[in-house]
């Protein structure tokens, strides 16, 4: 099978092109001729090997997962001795960053727990954008952020894959009025998700606006807590998913503290991937839920679309099609 292969951390360079034997599942895992796969931050850091966390997890000096590749879409062609809910031919999609990774492949191997259905009305290169993202955005605003109708949300980094889908998840709840904060080179793409009002990051600092929302979803924390809580309402929530190491520890180990003397709530999510895709496919074949897709892009161009997610330039969700 062709895979995309990491040979040492460091620059997407070093990722390749190479022909590998096909996985064999295991007795809870089914294999899956993979259609499209999708590039995230987890991919993103395996590949620079930083932050220094995903050494201790993936290979203290040389990548110990050698194919990357988070979410992906496919169809089961082979399944273990143990497999019960999934068959031959069905059409899955889900998250492997408990599993792994592999998705960079024509084939991966995984537990039928970390799959389900795929929605019907999506093609596998659309499919492939949900699982990781959708689910960060899920989590954040519903269990996290309580988001309700008649809040106000901003979002920050609103035109990667957790913006695009979380304003969509937002309106379905019933909120109108959301900001989203990036460059603005993807202004049109974030008003064509759904925000209401674009903010160029490089021209206005959100938590030094004139104003505060009731919840905020940030996958780029990169400020001290005290710059989040100027940009939330009384009794408000931030919600993270990502950022920097640091910032992210100052955050955790702050928040309980700054709630008792505010108020307001600094929580950072840990994911539980694919305990909710049911709920995303439930609105994607509802029609309030579809990814905006940057790409895609063909195997021999995984470098081309890694340096590309690294520099931010991205819109929506960029995809890798491994289809024939």
């Amino acid at each position: 099978m062709k895979a995309i292969v990491l040979s040492r951390y460091g620059r997407p360079e070093d990722l390749g092109l190479q022909d590998l034997p096909r996985p064999e599942p295991r007795a809870d895992q089914v294999r899956i001729r993979v259609g499209a796969a999708s590039v995230n931050d987890w991919d993103w850091a395996l590949v620079r090997g930083k932050p220094f966390y995903i050494r201790l997890l993936c290979g203290l000096l040389r990548p110990r997962v050698r194919i990357p590749g988070v979410d992906v879409a496919g169809r089961v062609d082979a399944v273990g001795a143990d497999v019960r809910g999934l068959s031959v031919g069905d059409e899955v999609y889900g998250d492997l960053s408990d599993s792994g990774f592999g998705a960079f492949a024509e084939y991966v191997c995984a537990p039928e727990t970390a799959l389900a259905l795929k929605p019907r009305n999506l093609s596998f290169v659309e499919a492939a954008a949900i699982p990781h993202a959708g689910l960060l955005a899920l989590q954040a605003l519903r269990d996290l952020g309580r988001l309700r109708a008649g809040h106000r949300l901003l979002i920050n980094g609103a035109g990667g894959g957790v913006g695009t889908l979380g304003v969509q998840i937002a309106r379905a709840t019933g909120v109108t009025v959301i900001s989203g904060v990036d460059g603005a080179h993807k202004s049109e793409l974030m008003r064509a998700a759904g925000f209401e009002r674009t903010i160029d990051f490089r021209q206005a600092d959100f938590t030094r606006l004139d104003e505060s929302w009731d919840v905020v979803l940030d996958p780029k924390t990169d400020r001290p807590p005290s710059a989040y809580l100027r940009a939330l309402k009384p009794g408000g929530h931030y919600v993270t998913v990502g950022g920097s190491t640091g910032r992210l520890l100052q955050l955790f180990l702050s928040a309980g503290l700054l709630r008792r003397l505010t108020g307001k709530s600094l929580r950072l999510l840990a994911l539980q991937p694919n305990r909710d895709l049911n709920d995303l496919t439930a609105l994607i074949e509802s029609g309030k839920l579809r990814p905006f897709i940057d790409g895609p892009y063909r195997p021999e161009h995984a470098i081309e679309a890694m340096r590309r997610f690294g520099a931010g330039e991205h819109l929506g969700k960029i995809v890798i099609d491994f289809g024939r």
